[in-house]
């Protein structure tokens, strides 16, 4: 890409935030790895600790062997538990195909929020990949204008339907869906359902 050819001439450490990315949330391992790209240092963490506390920063040898001894370091350094976990955790994204299924999630969400847009002019834009979508709600006079108010009304509609979704971006307009990588097809509908309900409610 553009990007990391401009780093690699100038001499520029290309870093790729995988923190939550990172772990087949997009379809892949990581989510450098659609755009081609092999970063100098990967910062992870999240579903990397199989829900313990660690991170990671992970790069090239000629970077991450820079630093003298003990140069380097952190209170949670090296928890024997933590990492652990890690092993397990990424075990199991490996035994349960989990970037495949975030392929699956990917394909449901992009085609019930799709659908969600062709009635709802309020859907400025639906974008992501895999199990990582978000919807950004505009004011319906093609201005793309952001619609605070309205993300509101529509995040409220589904916490009364027992549906707990995030809001976020800038202006919050934005509803992000990160579903579980082991949610079944038969939830993964209903949370779709229930957004479908609220957006009627609210609009």
């Amino acid at each position: 890409t553009l990007l990391s050819d401009w780093c690699a001439t100038h001499g520029v450490v290309l870093i790729a935030d995988e923190v939550q990315t990172g772990f087949c949330r997009t379809g892949d391992w990581f989510a450098s790895e659609h755009e081609g790209i092999v970063p100098d240092l990967v910062t992870t963490a999240k579903a990397l600790g199989g829900g313990l506390p660690l991170a990671a920063l992970t790069g090239r040898a000629e970077i991450m062997d820079a630093p003298v001894v003990g140069g380097l370091g952190g209170t949670f350094g090296g928890n024997p538990i933590s990492c652990a976990a890690a092993l397990a955790a990424i075990g199991m994204m490996r035994a349960q195909d989990l970037a495949g299924r975030a392929r699956q999630i990917g394909t449901t969400l992009s085609a019930r929020l799709g659908h969600l847009a062709t009635i709802h002019p309020q859907i400025g834009e639906v974008r992501g990949r895999g199990a990582m979508m978000a919807v950004e709600i505009v004011r319906p006079d093609g201005s793309k204008t952001p619609d605070a108010a309205l993300t509101k009304a529509v995040l409220a509609g589904c916490a009364r339907r027992g549906l707990l979704m995030l809001g976020c971006g800038t202006y919050g307009n934005v509803i992000r869906m990160l579903p579980p990588l082991v949610i079944s097809d038969d939830l993964l509908e209903e949370a779709m359902d229930i957004l479908a309900e609220a957006f009627a409610e609210a609009v």
